[in-house]
């Protein structure tokens, strides 16, 4: 497939240079992470401001490659006004032998969680934010795709109080056995099922709420672990240690472990979260009041993920479902996500072959996906629902805190 060059100008961002499309202008960086460097831009085209995700050196390992192509299908899959919305994709190389750059466009949003913790929300802004993450991840679920690794860094906010999902978690292999890998990433987040290496259902993305929550109610980490046993440390030295029952279900080693550490009562959910750090109780919605918004934490932040609130429970819950949408909600579902892809074993070079065609294919269908959302995915919320009064600016997108 030939390119006209002509379409295409290099431009210095920070330490990268970018080789994208004319109609892209004013690049300036706003984020970078272990997936590539993040740079706003306006678009000539539709007048819109994006953000542009060059995907830092894919093909430089399998995981790295095998990442880069779940992503993009992935991205291709989804089509929900809570998940972050794919506009474009293409690459300036004319050829497979050539071809070492993807360049993703995404909807641009105003400021990730993180700078939104440190504000003080009122419960109608809280309880819309976590609906919208439940709807999200609902989404998600009905594709088969289980996040595990929601966090601050990778949510983003616009001022107007929508809230996107930026990326789309851990791949079904990307195992983390509790005695292994040192802290690279954040784990505070994750669930004790994923901590401990045990099976994992749905409602694995529940616990991260709740992680999330109880951080936009306190300020600071709920479970700030330095590795994964600091962190089962910080989870039973709060929340106590589970029962019997949860502990037959864990690998012979790690039970061992865990059966051996000192027994915690743990803490009831007033003293974890007293009345002094809510917000007031609402004088408009009777489900939005401290006692509702304890009442969900409790039910989310349960150590045995047989004990947790599903998804579908918490959009039910008195402090979510004030804002319940039907056609948010259950929208359409996307199509399937093919798992076997999680599992197969390609070289760098399989890999750089099946995300070129991905490419391609993409690049074929003339941008249908970006005329369609902009129809289809209405980006503002209800009139009726809160507005951020302020959640900094661009230059804070997309950016990763931890």
């Amino acid at each position: 497939m030939s390119k006209n060059p002509a379409l295409f100008y290099t431009v210095e961002v920070g330490d990268s240079t970018f080789t994208i499309l004319e109609r892209y202008q004013n690049l300036r960086p706003i984020g970078s992470g272990a997936q590539g460097i993040v740079c706003a831009a306006y678009d000539r085209e539709t007048d819109q401001n994006v953000a542009i995700k060059k995907l830092s050196r894919p093909f430089q390992n399998v995981t790295h490659a095998k990442r880069a192509y779940r992503e993009f299908v992935l991205m291709k899959l989804v089509n929900h006004k809570n998940i972050i919305g794919l506009l474009n994709a293409f690459t300036p190389q004319k050829s497979l032998e050539e071809f070492q750059d993807v360049y993703l466009v995404m909807e641009l949003m105003d400021a990730n969680l993180c700078q939104v913790i440190q504000m003080d929300l009122d419960h109608e802004r809280m309880s819309y934010l976590l609906y919208q993450m439940l709807c999200g991840i609902k989404h998600l679920h009905s594709a088969g795709i289980i996040h595990r690794d929601l966090k601050p860094s990778n949510i983003v906010v616009k001022s107007d109080c929508t809230l996107k999902i930026l990326d789309f978690g851990l791949a079904r292999t990307a195992g983390t056995g509790f005695m292994m890998t040192p802290y690279v990433v954040t784990r505070y987040y994750r669930a004790p099922e994923v901590i401990l290496g045990m099976g994992y259902k749905e409602n694995v993305d529940i616990w991260s709420v709740g992680c999330i929550m109880a951080e936009l109610i306190r300020g600071g980490v709920m479970f700030p672990g330095s590795d994964h046993i600091d962190q089962w440390n910080k989870i039973i030295e709060q929340l106590g240690t589970p029962s019997q029952d949860f502990m037959k279900r864990l690998q012979t080693t790690v039970r061992n472990y865990v059966e051996n550490r000192p027994k915690y009562p743990g803490y009831s959910f007033e003293k974890l979260f007293p009345d002094v750090l809510f917000p007031p109780d609402s004088t408009e919605h009777p489900g939005l009041r401290s006692t509702m918004a304890r009442d969900l934490l409790s039910k989310m932040l349960v150590v045995d993920p047989e004990k947790r609130i599903s998804v579908d429970e918490a959009l039910m819950h008195p402090y979510i479902n004030v804002w319940y949408d039907d056609s948010e909600v259950n929208g359409p579902s996307p199509a399937a996500y093919d798992h076997t892809v999680d599992e197969k074993e390609h070289t760098v070079e399989e890999w750089k072959r099946l995300i070129y065609e991905e490419v391609m294919e993409y690049e074929s269908r003339g941008k249908q996906k970006a005329s369609m959302q902009s129809h289809a995915v209405p980006d503002g919320a209800n009139n009726d629902t809160p507005a951020m009064d302020s959640v900094g600016s661009e230059n804070a997108t997309q950016n990763h805190c931890r």
